[in-house]
């Protein structure tokens, strides 16, 4: 191992533990004194609801778990956006698990509350996957009412989802596990069954102080809307549990007896482990984001046996295009090479950076797999197109085009993890959050934005500097760096990961360890949705 090895090794090994110590503070909620507090009720917390629930020793993934991540300081924060989301096995089955995180106001909705629980649906649609809802909330958080309720993409849209889903025939479960009042009622009893904890969960569209207020009545809450009232007087809810334990154990029964599903009919086989020890990918990728590396590499730890067949080795070799196999399962591997290429006309292209040639090969390998149903997983490492005169007079325009269309239009599920770069026109080709994978984590090491800092501070700084000017201020050497390095810090700090991951933009940050992982239960729940469209590319310029 050479000292750049060692030097990159321990650079991303940092960064995976800031990672863990990150999770672990996310874990806490709203803290320790919130979920004591939690405990005293004899409720279980979110967490601890998911993880008696999830089958024991079984693989699981969360998604968003930095939701939130340093936003609504004004607000107290919100930790995870308020709601635990993972994929995880019941009985066997894999389904995907919400639960509201009362430890966190109350479990109240934020905006990025609203916007994860539509993530969990998008998943639960898209692979038909059964989902399984914890509730136990206070509804919408007033203060930011207007940034929750009336739009397309707010809190109704939930139960617009339950109707589709129950259309669908996908499986949906609630646990009415505390409070569940106004509009947020109708998600556990738009659901195919609905449980609810004697005691401590109660429904209902108005509590009592509402009550009272809007028509006198005064009654108090178990009576309006608690366990025996909905189990033995309104028939709301179909089953009564004792506790929080009883409640998740007739979930799993439950489970238990859903039927099998119609297959989409991926290819597996027995999974090999990498021949390629994984924990290399450390020092593989560089600590410096300029600095180049064999993508080639990196793929051979993740793919069974470190062995692929690549499409096209000779051409387009910014982008690699490779059939492999993760955790036994079929796929097609679309990457950015990070090490400059030399064609066979002795050019030489930037790593990283999508040229004519390679955006047209990745277009027609990703044609390939939609007609032979191959599931795609995208590694991006990319800076963007190529600009210049000669690109340009090519056609890359054209060219990226064509690969954004095949992108857009594939039918095949699509997982897309962020290793490095992921800039501009780039992300989007390489299939970006816009482009529906079923799947989009990053790791520690990934930057997104709409081009790297340094390159945004200076396009920035000339701005700034002639709006100064103009304003008749002198401009020195020394205020042109503070000015330049105010505007690069602004500008790294919006493309970190985890303010991506704040936002939803990723589905989670990961240790590069995980990613067979990710992608194996990834397409795993692609399984259950068989492909309902044929591939077609529409009209493209040829």
């Amino acid at each position: 191992m050479d000292i750049n090895f060692n030097k990159n090794e321990d650079h991303n090994k940092l960064l995976v533990s800031d990672l863990r110590q990150k999770l672990t503070t996310v874990k806490l909620g709203g803290g320790k004194s919130r979920i004591e507090k939690h405990h005293a009720k004899g409720k279980m917390t979110a967490r601890e609801r998911i993880d008696y629930l999830l089958d024991d020793k079984s693989e699981h993934v969360e998604i968003g778990a930095f939701a939130g991540e340093n936003m609504y300081k004004e607000h107290g924060g919100c930790p995870s956006g308020g709601v635990v989301v993972k994929i995880g096995y019941v009985k066997g089955k894999q389904c995907i698990v919400v639960a509201n995180d009362a430890t966190v106001k109350a479990g109240a909705w934020f905006p990025i509350t609203a916007k994860k629980n539509l993530r969990a649906q998008e998943i639960a649609i898209e692979n038909k996957l059964p989902i399984i809802y914890l509730v136990d909330s206070a509804g919408v958080y007033l203060p930011m009412q207007d940034e929750i309720f009336p739009d397309k993409e707010h809190f109704g849209r939930i139960f617009r989802n339950n109707a589709v889903m129950s259309s669908m025939g996908i499986t949906q479960i609630s646990a009415i596990m505390g409070s569940c009042v106004a509009g947020g009622a109708y998600l556990p009893i738009m659901s195919d069954e609905a449980l609810i904890v004697d005691k401590t969960g109660s429904i209902f569209l108005a509590g009592s102080y509402l009550v009272k207020a809007a028509i006198g009545e005064s009654i108090d809450n178990e009576t309006l809307g608690g366990a025996t009232t909905h189990c033995e007087i309104s028939g709301v809810t179909d089953y009564k549990a004792k506790d929080d334990k009883d409640a998740l154990d007739t979930i799993k029964n439950i489970v238990g007896k859903i039927g099998d599903f119609e297959k989409a009919g991926y290819h597996r086989i027995k999974s090999v482990e990498p021949e390629a020890n994984p924990e290399d990918i450390y020092g593989i990728i560089p600590h410096a984001r300029s600095d180049q590396y064999d993508m080639y590499e990196v793929i051979k730890r993740i793919v069974d046996n470190s062995e692929f067949d690549e499409y096209k080795a000779g051409y387009g070799k910014t982008i690699i295009t490779a059939y492999a196999r993760i955790d036994g399962w079929a796929v097609g591997i679309v990457a950015n090479q990070r090490t400059l290429v030399k064609t066979k006309k002795g050019e030489m292209q930037f790593g990283g950076v999508i040229y004519n040639d390679s955006a047209d090969k990745a277009t027609r390998f990703i044609a390939n797999c939609n007609q032979k149903k191959i599931p795609l997983v995208f590694l991006q490492d990319v800076t963007g197109f190529m600009v210049g005169s000669k690109s340009e007079h090519g056609g890359i325009i054209k060219d990226g085009a064509k690969m954004v269309n095949a992108v857009s239009n594939s039918v095949v599920p699509k997982f897309t993890i962020i290793v490095g770069n992921s800039y501009g026109a780039g992300n989007y080709a390489m299939c970006g959050k816009a482009y529906d994978p079923r799947l989009i984590v990053a790791w520690p090491s990934a930057e997104l934005a709409v081009m790297s800092g340094n390159s945004a501070a200076k396009v920035l700084l000339q701005i700034e500097k002639a709006s100064l000017e103009k304003q008749g201020e002198k401009i020195t050497p020394k205020k042109e760096e503070e000015l330049y390095n105010k505007i690069k810090d602004r500008y790294d700090k919006q493309a970190s990961p985890y303010y991506g991951a704040a936002r939803l933009w990723t589905d989670a940050i990961i240790d590069p360890i995980d990613t067979r992982k990710w992608i194996s239960m990834g397409i795993e729940a692609a399984n259950h949705a068989p492909i309902e469209k044929k591939f077609n590319l529409g009209v493209i310029q040829v």
